[in-house]
């Protein structure tokens, strides 16, 4: 079955579950010195009859996966044995037709509006596209975007208003960092007052917020100002996340090329650590809820509710420090492999002796060589 839309490189972890629709194709900015993704590609606008077409194909997908599903005697209800139908079968399905097969399966309630800074959109075309999503899915309850602080401040707090009553439920924005001299090393295009304005208008709307932040961006020239201007930034802004997203320097970007030419020296995991420590110490008076949901984080378990939870955040990471030298390694080598999601991991003896092991192998090889590995294994997260 040929059943397909268009769909774009990527959406935020959280958004696994989601629809992804299409309605921008590509970043509007495209000159971050950090990010690979939409390299060498033109930015353009889908129009509002592309989009909704596309809507329509995947609620005709829907209808023949729900048809699929009364005759494996399922009642309409998307079960393992309908995925397994679907997916068992890569000859006769399109990408698009699993999709839709693995968004019904859990749950079909959340969409994510793709590409880069789907708000660039005028408001009124973005407002009929939300209320086709909500028309053709009347099972969707959340629809959710990413979009650059720039757009989100160039936006009225009505026209913010008209989009959450249209169904926009969250907003995604790449804050990166509140320190203006990392955000013009970085060539991010916004200021921190920007970064304010836009994301103070999406909370003063109603629609939830979610920032993302780099620890490790300022490299170690500018590690304790990322940490602290960032702090202060989301203290103005009062997000109602706060997403940890720890530096991996991709080799296909300028900031792999200024890496290699002396301009910027990363941090190594622990500092990278120490840098949201000093991040997490300094925000007060927000109730932002902190997430550290990405593989490249160190520290998956630093998560939590402001205020209540930041004396419990800081203790996570200073029972890190207070591991030895050698526990501190060998978890950062269980965590790269994929193995260890939290410190409390270490105390399973079989994985802990085995990762200990391989930590022999290493010293015997020589120094260096641990550290390339995790890097390597780290650049193939992203």
């Amino acid at each position: 079955m040929n059943f397909s839309f268009e769909q774009g490189p990527i959406r935020p972890p959280s958004e696994a579950k989601s629809l992804l629709i299409r309605v921008t194709r590509n970043c509007p900015w495209n000159r971050c010195a950090f990010c690979h993704t939409y390299h060498g590609t033109k930015f353009e606008l889908r129009s509002v009859e592309e989009v909704k077409a596309d809507i329509q194909e995947a609620r005709d997908i829907a209808d023949q996966i729900r048809e699929i599903s009364w005759k494996l005697g399922q009642g309409g209800v998307v079960t393992r044995s309908v995925i397994d139908r679907v997916y068992g079968s890569d000859a006769l399905y399109s990408d698009s037709f699993r999709q839709v097969a693995a968004w019904l399966y859990f749950g079909g309630e959340s969409v994510f509006l793709q590409d880069a800074n789907s708000l660039i959109v005028k408001t009124d075309d973005l407002v009929e596209i939300l209320s086709f999503i909500r028309e053709r899915f009347p099972s969707v309850s959340r629809i959710t975007s990413y979009c650059r602080s720039h757009t989100a401040r160039r936006k009225s707090i009505e026209e913010l208003c008209m989009l959450r009553d249209a169904g926009l439920t969250r907003i995604h924005i790449g804050l990166e960092s509140g320190s203006d001299s990392v955000l013009k090393f970085i060539r991010k295009g916004v200021t921190a007052a920007d970064h304010i304005e836009g994301g103070q208008k999406v909370v003063e709307s109603g629609i939830s917020l979610s920032e993302y932040i780099i620890p490790g961006l300022g490299g170690d020239r500018w590690s304790r100002e990322n940490a602290l201007e960032t702090a202060r930034v989301i203290n103005e802004i009062n997000p109602n996340y706060i997403r940890l997203r720890s530096l991996q320097v991709r080799r296909d970007t300028d900031l792999y090329r200024m890496m290699k030419n002396g301009e910027f020296r990363p941090l190594g995991d622990e500092d990278v650590v120490r840098e949201i420590r000093l991040f997490i110490e300094n925000l007060d008076g927000i109730e932002s809820r902190i997430v550290s949901d990405h593989i490249l984080n160190l520290l998956e378990e630093v998560e939590g509710t402001l205020p209540e939870d930041k004396e419990r955040l800081l203790g996570i990471i200073d029972s890190f420090f207070a591991m030895s030298g050698e526990n501190r390694v060998i978890y950062r080598l269980g965590r790269r492999k994929g193995i260890y999601r939290s410190i409390d991991d270490l105390s399973d003896s079989r994985t802990y002796n085995a990762l200990k092991i391989v930590l022999e192998e290493y010293r015997r090889e020589g120094s260096g060589n641990l550290d390339r590995d995790l890097h390597r294994i780290m650049h193939n997260y992203i």
